[in-house]
């Protein structure tokens, strides 16, 4: 089959699972309705695009917005452990729970004399003190899952505790936000994109989303007789069809063809002195900044990465959770600092699933807790601050007798951003349920 990657694009979704690293996993099956609605999307990343989409009609390329603001979502996959992201180092019940894990308090980056950052979080500490930097400690669902696949599923579907959801909270933000200044409602095929083989629980909805594995694998022309034949039998099933699914997001995959080759995404190079960790994240948040930066018309992108789930030789200052937050904080940094001016207009925010429990466990880890911490990056952001109720860590204050408690709905973190990122004004329509007022915004924008 040459390069394309038949198991993966033609596909029609059933069987969730859950991975090591607490992302979702889907085994599939082939049909050609579910290859029109998820094989299609997932095209430009995970194959050679077949020669015919060339004659796709370029779409209208516009800015992303009438402020030209873009949100950045990403997930931190298995439950990160909050409390040794951002590190209450002035509660002693911390060190006397964890008397092998601890961030000591002499290794801890301090940030406002209770809080201190884990020390390989030392690319993100700049951005706090230039006050771009906000984070939210205490943070997390008002449902009291322990399941990696439920708590992911309510949080990128942004109904905790309702299972019947079918679209992700960011569609329905980008659904609700202000109409486009030229007064149409004609947006980018990029308008909404994520980096993975395919679109996220948190993109999917009726408004079209792309998912993009690799833009530097990207190409036009296929490659011998083999991908031809594939090009003519897709090509044939487009002309055909009349079906609804096909000419809606198909055509908007078409379109995406046609920009990302005009783009030249192969010739980017990050701004100078910038270096990505040559990682999957690393590239994620590297390609996120090439079609910003290449004008598509990008309003949300999401990106997510795994290993957060630590039940056994956590580390403390070192080991496998220092390594994996290195990772993330030196992406972050690489991303905001490539983006230069654009940054001012970007808004990204962190999240994962729940946290970690207050206590270490017998081999050296932590199990699935509750509160968490995330971060929210931008240059409208009033950051050089932790935001949210601090509930403590004494025993009787813990939820459940072991867990940080929340004290910050996600929802109110994820809906501020959207409301003054994005333009999203019906809160109710985009987190149902939830009953969020503007006036209880955090203010951290």
């Amino acid at each position: 089959m040459g390069d394309i990657k038949m198991s993966s694009l033609f596909s029609d979704g059933a069987g969730w699972g859950c991975d090591m690293y607490g992302r979702d996993v889907r085994r599939r099956t082939v049909s050609r309705r579910g290859f029109m609605r998820g094989g299609a999307l997932a095209l430009i990343g995970t194959s050679v695009i077949p020669a015919f989409l060339t004659r796709s009609v370029m779409a209208e390329a516009r800015t992303a917005a009438a402020n030209k603001k873009k949100l950045v979502v990403l997930f931190q996959r298995g439950a990160a452990d909050g409390l040794n992201v951002v590190v209450p180092y002035r509660e002693k019940n911390y060190y006397a729970m964890r008397p092998s894990i601890a961030i000591q308090e002499n290794e801890v980056l301090d940030l406002d004399g209770f809080f201190g950052l884990h020390p390989s979080l030392a690319s993100l500490k700049p951005l706090y003190d230039q006050k771009h930097l906000a984070v939210i400690h205490a943070a997390g669902s008002t449902d009291m899952t322990r399941s990696h696949f439920d708590a992911q599923d309510f949080m990128e579907s942004g109904t905790p505790g309702v299972k019947a959801t079918e679209d992700g909270w960011l569609n329905r933000a980008l659904q609700d936000k202000r109409a486009p200044a030229n007064g149409t409602d004609k947006a980018s095929a990029f308008r909404a994109v994520a980096l993975g083989t395919q679109v996220p629980r948190t993109l999917r909805g009726k408004l079209p989303a792309i998912a993009i594995a690799n833009v530097n694998d990207f190409s036009v022309a296929g490659r011998g007789a083999q991908t031809n034949s594939i090009s003519n039998a897709f090509q044939a099933m487009y002309d055909e069809s009349t079906d609804a699914v096909l000419h809606g997001t198909g055509q908007e995959t078409f379109e995406a063809v046609k920009m990302l080759k005009s783009a030249d995404p192969a010739k980017y190079k990050p701004a100078e002195g910038v270096v990505y960790p040559n990682t999957g994240f690393g590239n994620s948040l590297k390609q996120i900044a090439q079609l910003m930066k290449a004008n598509l018309g990008v309003e949300a992108a999401f990106s997510d990465i795994g290993g957060w789930d630590t039940h056994q030789n956590q580390g403390a200052a070192n080991g496998q959770l220092a390594n994996r937050l290195k990772e993330f904080s030196d992406s972050i940094a690489a991303f905001w600092n490539d983006m230069g001016a654009d940054a001012e207009n970007i808004t990204l925010v962190t999240m994962s699933e729940f946290g970690r429990t207050a206590r270490q466990n017998g081999t050296g880890g932590t199990d699935h807790g509750h509160a968490n911490v995330m971060f929210v990056l931008g240059g409208q952001v009033k950051g050089g601050k932790v935001y949210g109720k601090w509930p403590g860590l004494s025993d009787e204050q813990l939820n459940e007798g072991r867990d940080l408690a929340v004290t910050t709905d996600f929802r109110r973190v994820l809906g501020e951003a959207a409301y003054k990122t994005l333009g999203a004004k019906d809160m109710e329509k985009v987190f149902p349920g939830a009953k969020l007022e503007v006036g209880e915004f955090l203010n951290f924008a």
